[in-house]
């Protein structure tokens, strides 16, 4: 057992911050090694969000439309800054999870809806994880049946060593061997003029098409993800960062936004140099074929420098989202949790955490092909049908005076968080009628949908002002302000606008999620 100064301790993987240092820092040099020891949710979040989804995605990106859609992931840098930023102040002040503080403060229902969703959503990509694993190791000659396993176990003791700090040592580890992509892009040889004028000008080759948009939106949905927000809020109350050491959690979680889209616009420019020139805007198949498609074109050597890519990607990725799994469940269930913890001491999120793992494993052993794909595009269109609603509700709790007091969102923040809501729920509506009607021309589709954005835009950005009343006084250090205990805090006061925008929320997740599951078993049975 920790003495009590241990436990409220930041242990990080590059520093640690005493329980009671008051924050003061002197200096570039004193404030760098403080930001090493806060550095880890925000760069950790990002760079799984690479996961083997992303690089599926970026993948296909660059053989099937070479450096045309690198415009796309700059502007993303502003929609991931928001987002998360959002929920880290929430970590931060409250010091309570995402899912809990959405049962406590939007609704016991909405709450367990949201929890729910997120588990079923991320069972279905750790699922694609393990799919990034077999395939990966399948190039480098290691059967699945061997290497699902034993990434499984891998998973479970990194995440059960009962340390905080040596999780996120494992986790930073993941990361460093993210910059594999750096030998990858030299031996692939990109044109660089080309990647600098595709990642300023927007085009696409070929024009656009409805191939070509969906693949725009699948960019923009797997590199904006819903786990996203539960994870780093619980993992920033896991690490036990309080509102002092906010700034800091703000450069870290830009540096991760920043390296994150680096790191996929390096994905897109390798795949679009070795593979472009040797097909069309339908050559790619799945990742395996990428790593061998590199092989034959590039050399060996890309291959595995590919395959080791996604093997990373897969085993970040699964990492984290089994973690915000067990986070939110813990959320909603009360269980004892934390990575400071060790397995006897907090069985159920332990175990959770093990449950999801070896059933994702399993599934992933015994699934034929067509069932592993289709759980690749259930992924896809679910990712696309809870964006708009997560980010909603981030939206409203950062508005929540009484549990953010003098940290509430300001006025400008909350007109460019319903921008970005609005552009995230027409492109959600776009992947799901083109979910359930793959034939509908989407290009069409999105100019009859863009003057409903326009509509949307005008009727919100009054509703977000409006949200952004003036913070409570508070006379002392902004830095010393926590939310009191949820208990004496006052119900959250049931606006006209809040509660229309609940009832769109309801109305479009019934609406979407019912066409999405006649679909899917339209697919199942074919």
């Amino acid at each position: 057992m920790k003495h009590s100064d241990e436990q409220n301790e930041i242990a990080g993987a590059f520093g640690t911050i005493k329980a009671h240092d008051a924050g003061e820092r002197q200096g570039l040099r004193a404030r760098f090694l403080t930001l090493l020891a806060i550095i880890g949710p925000g760069l950790i979040v990002m760079v799984g969000d690479n996961d083997a989804g992303g690089v599926s995605t970026y993948a296909q990106a660059g053989q099937d439309f070479g450096y045309t859609l690198l415009w796309t992931l700059p502007l993303l840098i502003p929609v991931l800054i928001v987002n998360q930023e959002m929920v880290a102040r929430l970590g931060a002040v409250t010091g309570i999870g995402h899912g809990r503080l959405i049962r406590e403060r939007i609704g016991r229902r909405w709450g367990n809806v949201s929890v729910g969703s997120i588990l079923l959503l991320n069972f279905l990509i750790i699922i694609t994880e393990f799919i990034g694993v077999s395939l990966s190791m399948q190039y480098l000659g290691v059967s699945r049946f061997y290497s699902v396993p034993i990434a499984v176990l891998a998973l479970f003791a990194v995440t059960a060593s009962g340390s905080f700090q040596r999780w996120e040592r494992f986790m930073m580890l993941f990361v460093a061997i993210n910059f594999f992509v750096v030998p990858l892009v030299l031996v692939t040889h990109p044109n660089f003029s080309q990647v600098i004028h595709h990642a300023v000008v927007p085009g696409i080759r070929g024009g656009a098409s409805s191939a070509s948009v969906l693949l725009i939106i699948s960019i923009i949905g797997t590199t904006v993800a819903p786990w996203q927000l539960y994870f780093q809020q619980s993992n920033i109350v896991d690490k036990r960062i309080s509102p002092r050491w906010l700034n800091y959690e703000r450069v870290d979680t830009i540096l991760g936004s920043i390296i994150v889209v680096i790191g996929a616009s390096a994905l897109i420019a390798a795949t679009a140099a070795g593979l472009s020139p040797y097909g069309g805007t339908s050559a790619y198949v799945d990742t395996l074929h990428v790593a061998q498609g590199l092989a034959t074109h590039v050399g060996h050597g890309s291959g595995v420098f590919f395959a080791i890519i996604l093997l990373n990607a897969s085993i970040i990725g699964a990492a984290a989202v089994t973690l915000a799994s067990s986070y939110a469940l813990g959320d909603v269930s009360g269980l004892r949790q934390g990575l400071d913890l060790r397995v006897r001491e907090a069985k159920g999120f332990y175990g959770g955490f093990a449950g999801l793992l070896i059933v994702a494993g399993t599934v992933t052993l015994v699934s034929p092909n067509h069932l592993l794909s289709l759980i690749t595009l259930m992924v896809q269109a679910m990712c696309g049908l809870m964006l708009p609603s997560t980010t909603i509700f981030v939206l409203l709790l950062s508005n929540d005076r009484a549990i953010l007091g003098p940290w509430v969102n300001a006025r400008w923040l909350n007109v460019l968080a319903t921008v970005i809501v609005t552009i995230l729920v027409v492109l959600s509506a776009v992947m799901m009628v083109s979910t359930v009607l793959p034939n509908i021309n989407v290009v069409e589709l999105l100019a009859v949908l863009a003057p409903i954005a326009i509509v949307g835009l005008v009727v919100g950005i009054p509703i977000g002002l409006r949200l952004s009343a003036p913070a409570p006084v508070f006379t002392g250090d902004r830095r010393d302000w926590r939310t009191p205990r949820l208990s004496l805090v006052a119900a959250p006061i049931t606006s006209r606008p809040r509660r229309w925008l609940l009832r769109f929320v309801a109305s479009y997740l019934a609406i979407a999620g019912v066409l999405l599951v006649v679909r899917f078993i339209q697919l199942a049975v074919s």
